[in-house]
């Protein structure tokens, strides 16, 4: 068994790859034969990723706030707590928090065996964020 005590600071999300005021807490990231990276993101209202994809995919677990979620080409979906996403490895899609409420999600992915988590594309526009289904 191993403690860590916690020194991590909560991070800024990179503007390159959010839009509005998105907040990261490392969980754990990979080290030995784990290729395991998680964390803990809290989005405030409005804020949401970029379109991206994960060469491993992701699981996103909603844990507070109520969220949207959508994949390339589908329509976009509201998420609530308790609510579990699995990506699959490739698949382009983006996840935030609803116009006018905050949502928190821990995420999960394997880096591939070159280090890489995730490949980012262009940010989500409000006009294509807009498309939301009611909360």
């Amino acid at each position: 068994m191993r403690i860590t005590k916690n020194t991590i600071e909560t991070t800024p999300g990179p503007r390159e790859w959010f839009t509005g005021a998105a907040y990261i807490d490392a969980i754990a990231t990979p080290t030995g034969p784990s290729r395991v990276n998680a964390s803990s993101v809290r989005f405030t209202p409005g804020a949401r990723t970029a379109w991206h994809a994960h060469p491993n995919g992701q699981t996103i677990y909603v844990t507070e706030g109520i969220g949207l979620v959508q994949r390339r080409g589908a329509p976009i979906e509201v998420i609530r707590p308790g609510d579990r996403v699995f990506f699959d490895p490739g698949e382009e899609h983006w996840h935030g928090a609803a116009p006018t409420r905050f949502m928190s999600h821990l995420s999960m992915v394997d880096v591939d065996e070159k280090g890489n988590s995730a490949t980012w594309g262009a940010h989500v526009g409000d006009e294509e964020y807009g498309a939301a289904p009611p909360i």
